[in-house]
Parts: C-alpha cells; structure tokens; sequence
C-alpha cells in the first residue's frame, strides 16, 4: 500500500488527519525527526523501564507522552553492526567486515548508497549527526591531518560533528565535517593499531600516569590520563578531556537544533554515554551512588533533557519525532576498572531479560525504545510490537513521502502504524545478531547452533553459544531459561528453515 493510500484508509483520527491534507499542506507538516542514540544502555538501566536505584527524569518525560515499546531491537548486540543496519536498512550480518570497527577504519557505508539521512536530505531535510560514529572514515590509510573524506557528509549528512570511533579507541579527537577540531599543523597526528610509537608511554609499561586503570585489554596510547586501545601521538592541542565529551555533543546538537529549527531537519544524536571509559563530568560523579557507571547513566539523561529544552524552548516540541533508544545492550566491566560491578548492587542492567552485550539472548538486543510526537501521539501508551532500529528507514522514509529504490534498504520494514501506537504486531518475524543469528517469530525464538564460548570472561555475560538448537517460548519464559527445542522439534525445524530461507535470500522487505 503507498502512504497516501494508507492515511486515506486510517480509521484513527491520528492518521486520518493526515489524509485531509492536500500534499503541498503534508510537505509542510513534515516533522522535524530527532534520534537519541544511546550507546550500550540496557532496558532496565532508566527508570521508565523499571529501575529503582537511579532515577532518569528527562528519559522518562519521553515516556510520559509518548509509546514505550517493550519489544524493540537493536539490529545486534554490538555497536558498529547495530549503527550500519540503522542507517542502511540492511542486517549488517549480510555483509564481510561490519563487526567492531578499529579506529583507523574506512568508510563501512559506501557512498552513494539509500542511507536514513540521504533520503531524508531529498526529502528537504537538514540532516546532522553529533556524537559516536563508529563507522570507519575515509578510504584506507587516511591522514588525519589533512581532509577527512569519505564520511557522514558523503553519505547524506549535512553537517557531522563526530568521535571517530570509540572513547577507548584511539585517535581520540573530534572531528567537524572533514577536519579534525582544533589541530595544530605543527603537531600531526599519527595512529597506529599495529605498533606503538617509540617514546610514547603506554598503559602497561607506565600505569603510574594512569586515573583509571584498564580491567582486561585497554592499555595502549595514554590520552587524559587513561590508556585505550591502539597507539597514537601528536595532536595534543586536538584531544578530547572526557570529562567536557558529553557537554561538547549536547551543545552541537543543541545549535544544531537552533540553526535549523525552522526546519524540517533530522538530527541523529549518538551519545558516548555509557561506553567505557565512563568519565563523568565533575558534576556528576557520586550522584548515582553506583559508581562512574551510574553517573554516566545520569549524564546521559541530562544529554536528552538539553534536546527537550532545546525543542521546547524553539517550539519544536509538538511537530517534533522524537525516538530514544539504544545500540545494544548493557555490559558492567567492559575494560576498566571503574567501581560498575563492586557498586552494581541489586540494579539490573538488563531488566528481565538474559545476557547483554556480545550476547545472543533478549538483553544483547532488546533495549529501549521511546517514541514522542505529541502533534500524532495524543496519549502515553506501551506497545508489545516486535520492532527494530533498522526499520527506521522504511518507515520514515514512508512518512515523509520518499519512495525507496527496489535494491534499498533490503530488510527495512514500514512499521508506521506500529510506530505511533497503533498496530501491537509490527514485524512478522526479527533476525537478532551476536557471534551467532537468533530469529524471533512471535512467541517463539530459535537460536542456531554455534561453536563460540559461552561465556564473555573478560565481561562475565552469556553469550547464548551453543553446538545444540535453542528454542524458547518467549511468552511464558522470558527470561530464556528453559530450551525446550527436544519439546517441539517441528518448531525448531521450521524457525531454522526460515532462519535459512532469510539468510540465503538478498532481502526480506515486502
């Protein structure tokens, strides 16, 4: 069904107010569209969501006036696959080398290709991204003292401001359009993830420099104080303090908010909080009572409560598509020792859910996922439907009116309805991806064989690695506890034949 088809059919008054428009009123009711992108957020990290201990007052302001999805995905319980499939619509399993990214990588998304901001740019919108890209820059041995290109803006970004990988990989600069911020010609940079660079001090030959010292790996280039992964040197007047990272972003997105609010504009902010290393801005540190990890959660949340006074303040809020969500799941000790597992607590990362991030279990995909639009959304309301980040694209795209190429966006769902609350189905069926592929159907979901281990112990998580079929009924055990796949071996067979049927064919949107 096309979109004008669709809105004349709604029987709500939420839709159908779209079908009373005439097309040249539509273009001008086109909403701005801001992403909040949470980076390694658990389901049961917010308040919303059930946590006691720490309280996320702005997340939760989403909540109020907006749907709560307690079956949303992200398209895999690590970050750079889960960023790929957001922003092409494609299951990032698909494709050779969309795992964690080094930070000297290229570019991962191909220019020219359909990308959620280039079709929105034709669509008329202003499009920015602010925060944690992870998506490999330039084209192969980039100088990162000279243009940075290929990269967001060559992908359907108008304006990036970005850190080019991870805050525990090197180089730890920003990065504005095609330069690096505040480099100083005299002092080029150099990276590294091969050798170290002679003289430069390292993590483990001189931990005495350290203010956080690493749990496992992590002990490579020196930059604040805190060693990371990979090597690098130069571009001291270029670094990032960790501290300022989450008042730098939100400023960015903020101005870019007010440059453009007279929109449409979309803004994809991808925050770097929680991901280690968690150094909290001073005026958070203690306030969770659980450690940098607690603070960080707390920073994040005033992060989204500058995007709600930014909109507010502009009056933006009411014709504004907010989403907040999160890339995967959580993890506690992912390389540092920061205190996250001594002052855990009885906090539950993962809420109900088993596993986390690495893991093939509901806690390495299902996170949360908040949807406010108060011109459209008139009521607060929680959704079961099964859906995923990566039917952005396809739903969006239908939104705004932009027709999608027959090879685009080949696993991208129009879930429009299940969007704004008003279909408790969405997908049919939802591939998960961690070291092995899961499909969820329902209230089933099957899990392949595999040989990997089946325990993280560097970051103690379950990984969900078995030689044997896994089956659980979602509905009645959700916390994955009970494979009853010997139970119901003609389930296993058919969830396994789909499971194949999906990774054989090129695409799975209608």
């Amino acid at each position: 069904m096309n979109r004008r088809a669709f809105l004349t059919r709604a029987g709500s008054p939420l839709l159908a107010g779209f079908a009373r428009l005439s097309a040249q009123r539509i273009d001008k009711a086109l909403p701005n569209i801001v992403l909040i992108y949470a980076d390694d957020l658990g389901y049961g990290d917010v308040s919303c969501y059930g946590a006691r201990r720490i309280r996320t007052s702005n997340i939760d302001r989403i909540a109020a006036s907006g749907i709560r999805f307690v079956h949303a995905h992200s398209p895999a319980a690590t970050c750079t696959p889960s960023r790929y499939a957001l922003l092409t619509g494609e299951y990032a399993w698909r494709r050779e080398g969309t795992g964690i990214l080094p930070g000297d990588a290229a570019l991962l998304i191909e220019p020219g290709r359909t990308t959620l901001p280039a079709v929105l740019k034709r669509q008329g919108y202003a499009t920015g991204v602010v925060g944690k890209w992870h998506l490999g820059l330039g084209a192969g041995n980039l100088n990162w003292n000279g243009e940075i290109k290929p990269g967001p803006l060559e992908i359907g970004f108008d304006y990036a401001f970005l850190m080019p990988s991870t805050g525990d990989r090197v180089p730890c600069v920003y990065v504005e359009n095609h330069r690096v911020v505040n480099l100083d010609p005299s002092d080029p940079i150099e990276v590294s993830y091969e050798k170290p660079f002679p003289g430069e001090p390292l993590g483990r030959t001189h931990p005495h420099l350290l203010k956080m010292h690493p749990s496992h790996g992590h002990d490579m280039a020196i930059v604040n104080g805190i060693s990371r992964i990979g090597y690098m040197r130069g571009g001291r007047k270029a670094l990032w303090k960790d501290e300022e990272i989450a008042d730098v972003f939100a400023a960015k997105a903020v101005e870019f908010i007010e440059k453009h609010r007279g929109g449409p504009f979309f803004l994809y902010f991808a925050t770097h909080d929680i991901h280690v290393p968690r150094v909290p801005h001073p005026r958070f540190v203690g306030k969770s009572g659980m450690g940098p990890r607690g603070d960080c959660i707390l920073q994040l949340d005033w992060c989204v409560g500058r995007i709600l006074e930014a909109l507010d303040q502009h009056g933006l809020t009411r014709n504004t598509l907010l989403i907040f969500t999160s890339d995967n799941g959580p993890v506690v000790d992912d390389g540092y020792k920061d205190e996250a597992v001594e002052k855990l607590g009885d906090h539950k990362p993962a809420g109900p859910w088993r596993g986390g991030k690495y893991s093939i279990f509901e806690a390495g995909t299902r996170v949360p996922f908040l949807v406010r639009w108060p011109a459209r959304i008139t009521k607060a309301a929680d959704s079961p439907a099964l859906i995923s980040q990566i039917d952005l694209l396809h739903t969006l795209a239908f939104l705004t009116g932009a027709s999608l190429e027959e090879q685009a966006a080949p696993d991208s769902f129009n879930l429009i309805s299940a969007l704004l609350g008003r279909d408790p189905q969405g997908r049919p069926h939802l591939v998960e991806q961690a070291g092995t592929l899961s499909v969820v159907v329902g209230r089933w979901k099957y899990v392949a064989p595999s040989k990997g281990p089946r325990m993280n112990k560097n970051t103690n998580i379950e990984l969900g690695n078995d030689p044997a079929p896994q089956l659980y009924d979602l509905e009645v055990d959700p916390g994955e506890r009970n494979n009853v796949a010997a139970e119901f071996p003609d389930k296993v067979a058919e969830l396994a034949a789909l499971l194949e049927q999906i990774r054989r064919s090129p695409r799975t949107r209608p």
